[in-house]
């Protein structure tokens, strides 16, 4: 079943529609669903659809010409493969008709390996042969630097020549509950904090129906799916993973400035930037900044993709356990007991791609024109602070407090997110925002519905409608 993705589906239609010659770019990181998405786009389409793997140029060129002759079956006078990736463009826009048809080919990063020349033989067909045709071309790849520096980057032939590009992202935490709809809003929300927003991690746990069945069975057993997937991942795109590795486990256990994760790692300063450059480009890692702060010096770095957080957090250590078979102990008695204090991170990131998605409807006080979270020095208190959400727009700012606990929000939580937005003299004007997965206090829901100030359940972040 194809989940998700309404946007980027309505966009390719969108261009798919335009007359006349059109060149797309889909890109992203690896099991994002790029590939399902073509599918589904092409699905009631004429089309083309060749998937790349590794291998030589002439095997290359053989497996795509059998695909291009079963759509357009070559005279008999023809040989059964195309000489050159030249004839077999060439060939391709003779057959092409007025009307529309798709030519997409996964993996293109593959193809090139094979072939260093072929975007610059794509390209001539694109400004000549195809210019004039009803091609729409869809160029697919996994490799991120590749994508934007070979295909999308100045320095590539086909540089100016695309009519859109696609960032391929995973999911939200909204759109990867879908594939649980029988779930409970907190099982919805332990698969997010445990898969983050991949399609195909998403559904390895969802087969199982329960997720801590599906944690279980797919992390805490030596042959569960996802029970080696950091490291493969790691090993399929970076040269050192062993490097790499390394630098992720010391993020994932606390450190998050680039001398700490130096220290941690044993790695070099500046050789510890160029590893977690890397890790930004392939966005396992990103480097988060205080928002609104006038400075950068305060940017750490986290982990991203949840996953990586999940299996940094809780796998390495209990590996000699869980291949002793013992992974539903590793679970009850190694894992659940910490997953409050894992999901109150998760919980905020998804308080946040929540005010993303209502950003701009009735349910917000204004149009946000940023979304983030603050933290820094009270100059009074000299004691350090932090605010979960911070929007702001010219002179006004919401500010928001997210809480994964088993207790609901009091008072006390509201008297504190107040007192903080006083340090942003800045907005005269102030709005409150409150998430929380349990509820709220008799007294805060009635202080609230004075103040006009948000209460936002676990359920309503669920809602269809918000």
């Amino acid at each position: 079943m194809f989940l998700g993705r309404h946007v980027e589906l309505s966009e390719l239609n969108c261009q798919y529609k335009k007359k006349g010659f059109r060149f797309v770019v889909v890109y992203g990181r690896r099991r994002v669903g790029k590939t399902a998405l073509i599918a589904e786009f092409i699905k009631d389409k004429d089309h083309i659809f060749y998937i790349s793997i590794e291998r030589s140029d002439k095997a290359a060129l053989d497996s795509f010409s059998a695909k291009v002759f079963e759509r357009f079956p070559a005279p008999s006078f023809m040989p059964e493969s195309f000489a050159s990736w030249d004839h077999a463009f060439e060939y391709i826009a003779e057959q092409v008709s007025d009307e529309r048809m798709i030519l997409a080919i996964d993996e293109y990063p593959y193809l090139v390996s094979g072939n260093p020349s072929l975007s610059s033989i794509l390209q001539k067909h694109i400004d000549t042969s195809f210019k004039q045709s009803n091609l729409f071309l869809i160029l697919c790849g996994s490799s991120m630097s590749f994508m934007q520096n070979q295909v999308l980057g100045y320095k590539s032939p086909l540089y100016g020549r695309r009519s859109a590009q696609f960032h391929i992202k995973p999911f939200d935490y909204y759109d990867a509950g879908l594939f649980f709809p029988d779930i409970p809003p907190e099982g919805k929300m332990l698969a997010y904090a445990v898969c983050g927003g991949i399609p195909q991690y998403l559904n390895a746990v969802a087969e199982y129906g329960d997720i801590s069945v599906g944690i279980t069975e797919c992390f805490l057993k030596k042959s569960g799916v996802l029970y080696e997937e950091p490291e493969n991942l790691l090993k399929q795109e970076l040269r050192q993973p062993a490097v790499y590795n390394t630098i992720i486990s010391s993020i994932a256990s606390g450190a998050s400035k680039l001398n700490e994760i130096s220290t941690k790692s044993g790695e070099d300063s500046k050789k510890c930037s160029k590893y977690l450059k890397s890790l930004l480009d392939l966005h396992i890692v990103r480097k988060d900044h205080p928002y609104s702060a006038a400075a950068q010096r305060n940017g750490i770095y986290v982990l991203t993709d949840n996953l990586f957080k999940f299996w940094y957090r809780f796998i390495p250590q209990n590996m000699t356990v869980i291949e002793s078979g013992l992974g539903k102990h590793v679970f009850d008695n190694r894992i659940l007991p910490h997953l409050p204090t894992y999901m109150g991170h998760i919980f905020e990131d998804a308080c946040r791609e929540y005010m993303l998605r209502i950003n701009g409807t009735t349910r917000l006080p204004f149009i946000c024109g940023g979304i983030g979270r603050w933290w820094g020095t009270n100059p009074e208190t000299k004691e350090q602070a932090e605010i979960d959400i911070l929007a702001d727009a010219d002179e006004r700012a919401l500010f928001g407090e997210c809480k994964w606990s088993n207790s609901a929000i009091g008072m006390d939580v509201l008297t504190r997110l107040r007192e903080r937005s006083l340090l942003f003299g800045q907005y005269p004007y102030k709005d409150y925002i409150a998430f929380s997965k349990t509820g709220f206090s008799k007294s805060v829901k009635e202080y609230a519905a004075k103040n006009n100030i948000g209460l936002i359940s676990l359920e309503m972040l669920y809602a269809p409608n918000g």
